[in-house]
């Protein structure tokens, strides 16, 4: 056999001690491609204790090749490529006692193979086709079907908890109310922002109006709400002419006053004058002529606001108004005796004020009656009963 150049011839290794053949089995690290160490029969032979100790001296080894300790290091044990006698090396490696068989071997590292175990899901090459899809699949219908659930979920909450809502609200409305009323109330009662400054006065003719408002100004300053009515009560009582008063207020500083001032129905002689007096007997103003358009009241030894004088304005005020422009004069001694003196000399006799509607009526028809049959002639008008009138001469 030719040997190569640069190689020494050496004798054969003496055969090794049969203790090798029991000593453990050592595992062979596969080396990286295009960097075997191509040896000499000789030496292939020979067996190599699996140590990091250097090389001989005759023996020339490539400056590149790692050593056994560092492809251990970094590389897993692969797959053995085949030999070039056909022989193929085991994944273990071998033992001292088959070197003969492997001698001549190229030892490569197949770097194309994963170092690390194939993933189950991607890499198995038995995966069925279409499992992804159905995979997606699942996991949206799990998503709808999760969405579902949290829907029917939050239904369920709000029909078990709709009544504890309904009294929620309801009480905080009712204490928004409270709370709105409240401010309100103590605004109307403590706060200067409705207190009265102003005073205006309605309905009067004869009552001087800035008599009226100074004697109420007393009440200015004070809030609307908390204005003394007793004291402006007695203060309207100083107007003899004021026969009633309706007070109002307009926010947040007026005072509206409005008064019904007292309406003279009979005129009563005092000396040369002639003072006209309401139904209560007050006194509105005095007059030194009879009024054409009231009668005079013959009181007699009766005073003003008896009841004898009220009867006789009962019976004044229920006479139509066609009728009380023709009655010149009324008279009573007692409330069931009431006569009246028309302008024209006739007598009517009224008796007591019952029915004085009814009265009223019947003495209307027999005026007109009268006046188309005998007008000027003075007659006597008996009205007592209101369901029979009688007409007759005076006598």
């Amino acid at each position: 056999m030719k040997r190569p150049e640069g190689f020494d011839e050496r004798p054969a290794a003496p055969a090794a001690p049969a203790e090798a053949e029991h000593a453990p089995r050592e595992r062979r690290v596969p080396r990286m491609p295009r960097l075997s160490v191509r040896r000499g029969a000789a030496d292939t032979r020979e067996a190599r204790p699996d140590t990091d100790a250097p090389a001989a001296a005759d023996e020339t080894v490539a400056p590149d090749v790692p050593t056994t300790s560092a492809l251990r290091a970094s590389h897993p044990v692969a797959d053995v490529a085949p030999a070039q006698d056909g022989a193929r090396r085991p994944r273990g490696g071998a033992t001292a006692g088959e070197g003969d068989q492997l001698a001549g071997v190229t030892d490569v590292i197949d770097l194309h193979r994963p170092s690390s175990p194939p993933h189950p899901d991607t890499d198995a090459p038995d995966a069925p086709i279409g499992s992804k899809v159905r995979a997606a699949e699942t996991a949206r219908e799990a998503r709808a079907a999760r969405k579902r659930r949290r829907l029917l979920e939050r239904t369920e909450v709000r029909r078990f908890t709709r009544r504890s809502r309904h009294r929620r609200a309801v009480g905080i409305t009712a204490a928004s109310v409270v709370l709105v009323l409240g401010v309100s109330i103590l605004v109307a009662v403590f706060s200067p922002l409705m207190a009265l400054r102003t005073i205006e006065i309605k309905g009067t003719s004869r009552v001087d109006d800035t008599q009226l408002r100074q004697a109420l100004s007393d009440q200015m300053g004070t809030p609307l709400a908390r204005l003394d009515f007793d004291a402006i009560k007695k203060d309207i009582a100083g107007f003899p002419l004021i026969e009633s008063y309706v007070t109002e207020e307009e926010p947040p500083h007026t005072l509206v006053v409005t008064v019904t001032e007292r309406t003279p129905v009979v005129a009563v002689k005092s000396g040369d004058a002639f003072q006209l007096v309401d139904p209560a007997g007050i006194v509105v103003q005095s007059s030194p002529t009879q009024p054409e358009t009231m009668p005079v009241a013959d009181i007699g030894r009766t005073q003003l606001g008896s009841s004898v004088f009220r009867t006789m304005t009962e019976v004044v005020l229920a006479l139509p108004s066609a009728v009380r422009s023709q009655v010149s004069g009324v008279a009573a001694s007692t409330a069931d005796d009431v006569t009246l003196t028309m302008k024209d000399g006739s007598r009517v006799v009224w008796g007591s004020p019952d029915d004085s509607d009814a009265k009223a009526a019947l003495l209307d028809a027999l005026v007109k009656d009268h006046a188309t049959r005998d007008p000027g002639t003075a007659v006597e008008y008996d009205v007592s009963a209101p369901d029979n009138g009688i007409i007759r001469a005076q006598s």
